[in-house]
Parts: structure tokens; sequence; C-alpha cells
């Protein structure tokens, strides 16, 4: 998805592998860091070739994906929940608490798109006003871990967590949500005291 939003990049081959490796795999690769564990995409080498095959052929179809842009958007809300929703269970399976949990999913729903952008020496999409990228992916792994936490099924967490992400992103886009922009101090509107 990303190489036809970066084509004016002039990236070649090498540098679309590198790219789609790091936004394909590097949700995961961090959530496991943070877990202590080896990366499961290092576990096998048939990861880093999808993801590498995946990047290519994006590049190579960009112009279909330009105009598959509302599938693409649908199916992107689905994956960080997806990936949301993987992270905050395999937190909560090794253990951790509740918000670490939260932390690490959304960590492994929105890691590839830091990456990206930090490889791509952008401004860091998620950290701007916009449509509420990462929070789409904290209210759907809150939704699961409180849903795990109160008992419910695993399995059905997930697919609730999921839900919510895609439903706050999908209504982020079409309305044009956002979170209210940071503002200096001394911008702010002052309390005064009624006389």
């Amino acid at each position: 998805m990303f190489a036809s939003e970066y084509k004016d990049r002039r990236l070649d081959l090498l540098g679309i592998a590198i790219i789609g490796i790091a936004t394909g795999l590097g949700g995961g690769v961090l959530r496991d860091v943070l877990l202590g564990e080896v990366p499961r995409a290092m576990t096998s080498n048939w990861y880093l070739l999808v993801a590498v095959a995946a990047a290519i052929v994006g590049m190579a179809l960009q112009r279909v994906f330009t105009r598959l842009a509302g599938v693409i958007t649908v199916l992107d809300a689905l994956t960080i929940g997806l990936l949301g929703a993987i992270g905050s269970t395999k937190a909560l399976s090794l253990g951790l608490p509740e918000i670490p949990a939260v932390f690490v999913g959304v960590i492994a729903a929105v890691g590839g798109s830091v990456l990206r952008d930090l490889l791509m020496n952008l401004t860091i999409a998620m950290m701007h006003v916009g449509s509420l990228y990462a929070v789409a992916a904290a209210g759907g792994t809150i939704v699961l871990v409180v849903a795990v936490s109160l008992g419910a099924p695993v399995a059905v967490s997930a697919i609730a967590g999921t839900s919510i992400t895609l439903v706050i992103r999908m209504l982020a886009v079409r309305f044009g949500w956002t979170l209210p922009e940071q503002r200096a101090l001394s911008r702010l509107p002052r309390w005064r005291r009624p006389r």
C-alpha cells in the first residue's frame, strides 16, 4: 500500500523491499522485542520473502490500488485491528497486566507505519492530527483487554476488539474525526475570576 503513496520518493527495488519489510513486519517485531522474545518474523524465511513480494506487487500494481482506495482503507483498518488483537492477546498470555497489554497491542498495530515513516525520513503520520489511526487501535485493544479481564473467551474478545478498531477508524475517515491539536499554554484562554 505504501508504494503508491511514495512513488515520488524514487525508491529502487531494494528500497521498496526494505520499506515493505519494515511496514509489513515492523509492528510484530516491535511487539516481540517489547515482550522479550525472538521476533516471530525472524524464525522463518517466509515472513521476509512474503513481505518483499507484497511490496514489489504493490509497487507494480500501484495504479490499480489507487483506484481501490476505499477498499484499501477498509483492509488497512481491519489489519490494524487484527494486529492490535494479536499483540494484546500475546501480551496477556505472557502475564502482562492490562495497561501494558494495551500498549503492546497498539505498538503491534501501528509500529510498521512508524518504522516506515522513520526510514523514509517523513514526519510520523500517527503523531499528528489525522484520522485516529492509533486511537482506533487503542480503542480496540482496550475492548479486548477489558473483555478478557471480565472472563470473555479470547476469540470473542479479539473479534470485538478488531470490530471496534475497524468501526472507529472507518468513522474517523468518513467524518474527518481527529484529536485536538497541541496548543501553547500562552494561547489557551485564561480563567478570570468573576468580580
